[in-house]
């Protein structure tokens, strides 16, 4: 069987400008990248002004949005994000645990940009980052990118079996789809909307990240790799990864690989936009009602309104993010 045409090479970006061009140069003057990150966030109190903060004072090239799903946190994560106040921030809040995958997809769901980025709410990766991952892009070299963690490079782990773990995926990874990936499991991944669309994802859980490379895999998409930072050792760093996780992982690429494409339940009613809440709420009963999402009850933490355009705005002082 022959395999399709990968979408774009792999190269890894060193940490200068590409091709020596300053990042203000790449500028789209037109609009035609949009971007909307996508972070996930549960029981992150302590974390989380940090996390959103970076992410909004950085200076992006191009719109920008960003977009927060509570997944249920029992602490006082949700306190904490509605001290933030910024046009930019939209928060959304599940009234209860639905996993991090269905998190994802809420906010995908209520994202309004051309590519969208998942970024974990996570001490381990920096935000200064992003810009140089949208680089490949406003450059016309490819559509995703992914953000590589390298051993020796910017990068420290938590532990050798850690990192071994990453490793030994990473590779079934490469050999069940002929690929050459670097970094199955990043927690940095930029992809155009309408590709995400595509997909229709359905993993609820951890597992989202792992569905969502092996579908592009197979559909002969090879990821723009881009070196990125990580801090694996922090003291708010969480690794929890388990055994049955790593067999979970092994699960979700078989099936990719060797399964027949089914359509998802209510996969038509993904990638919609929503202007109003109203209209979010009656799609999460739809939802509810074909089995795929939890309960019903979804609270809102802020209100989410849908300005008409982006508005291309400068970073805020730290200062005023955490007033």
């Amino acid at each position: 069987m022959e395999l399709a045409a990968p979408v774009c090479e792999q190269v890894l970006l060193p940490a200068a400008p590409l091709y020596g061009e300053p990042l203000e140069s790449m500028l789209d003057p037109v609009g035609a990248l949009r971007l909307s990150i996508l972070m996930p966030v549960r029981n992150a109190e302590a974390t989380i002004v940090r996390a959103v903060s970076d992410v909004l004072n950085v200076g992006y090239p191009c719109p920008m949005e960003l977009i927060v799903v509570d997944d249920g946190s029992t602490d006082c994560t949700v306190d904490r994000l509605a001290e933030i106040h910024d046009d930019r921030l939209t928060v959304f809040r599940h009234q209860g645990s639905r996993g991090k995958g269905t998190a994802l997809l809420t906010a995908a769901s209520l994202a309004a940009g051309t590519h969208l980025m998942v970024f974990d709410a996570d001490p381990d990766y920096s935000a200064e980052d992003i810009p140089r991952i949208l680089r490949p892009v406003l450059a016309g070299r490819c559509q995703v990118v992914y953000g590589t963690r390298l051993s020796g490079y910017h990068a420290v782990y938590p532990s050798r079996r850690y990192a071994r773990g990453n490793r030994l995926l990473t590779l079934a990874a490469n050999v069940l789809f002929d690929a050459c990936l670097s970094d199955l499991h990043t927690g940095l991944r930029l992809v155009p909307r309408a590709t995400f669309d595509e997909l229709a994802l359905r993993e609820p859980g951890s597992g989202l990240g792992t569905e969502m490379t092996a579908l592009l895999l197979k559909q002969g998409v090879r990821p723009f790799e881009v070196a990125v930072s990580y801090h694996g050792d922090s003291p708010t760093s969480r690794h929890e990864i388990t055994w049955r996780d790593v067999l979970d992982c092994i699960r979700i690429l078989l099936r990719v690989r060797f399964g027949r494409r089914t359509p998802a339940p209510a996969e038509h009613l993904r990638g919609r936009r929503f202007d109003d809440p109203r209209d979010w709420a009656e799609t999460v009963k739809a939802i509810d009602t074909a089995g795929l999402a939890g309960p019903p009850e979804l609270n809102q933490v802020t209100q989410i309104t849908r300005l008409p355009t982006f508005a291309l705005l400068p970073p805020l002082p730290s200062e005023t993010i955490n007033r």
